[in-house]
């Protein structure tokens, strides 16, 4: 099996090359991107890689509370630390309630940097900013003001800010790693280019160390503010070397997989939109529902989002100089995570990217993105009744 998969995607390796070029030529080795290139793309970002302590506070909760996904333990001396100072508040109220919301209302995942996001600190004390229906929805039931009332007794009870400050160093040191081995490869000016749309959105990167390979995309609008799309990263520092952010072209493209979120997501809020890809949705989901689940993926609009943009990703790749080695790999990854349709999504994307006259936005191309899944989904279809 092992041997047919690498001699599948060594032959799509070929077409990558062979097919439509991508939207800008580049003369390059097989560094990714020239010192002096990545220094002016890091300038022409302009966006500062941040720490949080709501997003902290909410995550260290969630992993006091038993929550897996933020039980990766990946941060070594700092996961031992948060181990040995919140483990005697196992029992608190505050945990046992998050319990409860997670047990009844699946709040877990994004929810939880949902909740963080819309979080102030003002004098010692926590504040929800906005409405509750700006939440992620497993929220839209729960009573935030008890909920609120049981962080800010967390907080004060476990002196959470004495254990934020006394990690400042560790955080700015996880910021510098990840500013000099990820942003390097991070272009902002791509999105609107590739989008066919000018961002009014605000663009924010948060490193969530206690979130461990977790990595979630939430954003927040503030009244009277422009909209804020977040990037929450998680931290990890490589067992064999001891430091963070090593494989830095690895965790860009999960940087440039959150970013893209902000561009595709709305398009499916169009209701043409949706109309037209509902019922392709609904079947991939269901030909893929035990890998879906398994990576927190309930229903037909995230998958229908995911796979968008996990296909802008590679575009990204190829467009910004990325070796083929790495493009092939991240490829390769999308369909072992069961998004078996991606070859074929790629290579609609690369029609779009080469024909934008007549396709200025991606809006303009998502009825072909439809007609491409579509496709895909009747030739499986076929290719199961055959064998019957």
């Amino acid at each position: 099996m092992k041997t047919i998969i690498l001699s599948f995607f060594l032959a799509l390796a070929t077409t990558l090359t062979a097919t439509a070029q991508p939207m800008v030529q580049r003369e390059q080795s097989d560094a990714c991107i020239t010192s002096a290139e990545s220094q002016q793309r890091k300038t022409e970002s302009q966006i500062k890689v941040e720490v949080s302590e709501t997003i902290e506070l909410m995550s260290i909760l969630a992993r006091t509370a038993g929550n897996r996904e933020y039980n990766m333990d990946m941060a070594g001396q700092y996961t031992k630390d948060t181990e040995a100072w919140f483990a005697p508040y196992k029992q608190h109220a505050a945990v046992a309630c998050f319990q409860s919301l997670h047990n009844q209302y699946g709040v877990s995942y994004d929810a939880v940097m949902s909740m963080a996001i819309h979080l102030d600190i003002d004098g010692g004390k926590i504040k929800f900013l906005g409405e509750q229906s700006d939440l992620e929805k497993r929220w839209k039931d729960i009573d935030i003001k008890d909920f609120i009332d049981h962080l800010n007794s967390f907080y004060t009870d476990t002196r959470f800010h004495d254990f934020y400050e006394q990690h400042r160093k560790f955080y700015e040191e996880g910021l510098k790693a990840y500013e000099t081995n990820v942003m390097t490869y991070f272009h902002q000016d791509w999105y609107p280019r590739f989008y066919g749309t000018v961002p009014t959105d605000r663009f924010r990167i948060v490193i969530g160390f206690t979130c461990g390979g977790g990595n979630y995309g939430p954003s927040r609008q503030l009244p009277g503010q422009p909209r804020e799309a977040y990037a929450i990263c998680g931290y990890y520092i490589n067992p064999q070397t001891g430091k963070p952010y090593g494989e830095g072209a690895d965790m860009a493209a999960t940087l440039i997989h959150e970013f893209n979120h902000s561009f595709v997501n709305p398009l499916l809020n169009n209701e043409a939109n949706a109309s037209m890809i509902a019922t392709t949705g609904q079947k991939l989901r269901q030909f893929s529902t035990y890998a879906m689940e398994r990576q927190a993926y309930v229903d037909w609009q995230t998958v229908i989002n995911e796979s968008i943009v996990r296909a802008a990703v590679i575009l990204y790749m190829l467009d910004q100089g990325f070796d083929q080695k790495q493009v092939l790999n991240e490829l390769a990854n999308q369909v072992c995570r069961s998004f078996n349709w991606m070859p074929e999504l790629v290579t609609s994307l690369r029609y779009y990217a080469a024909n934008r006259g007549q396709y200025p936005t991606l809006n303009d191309y998502y009825p072909e993105i439809a007609k491409c899944l579509e496709k895909y989904l009747k030739a499986e279809i076929e290719r199961i009744e055959k064998a019957l």
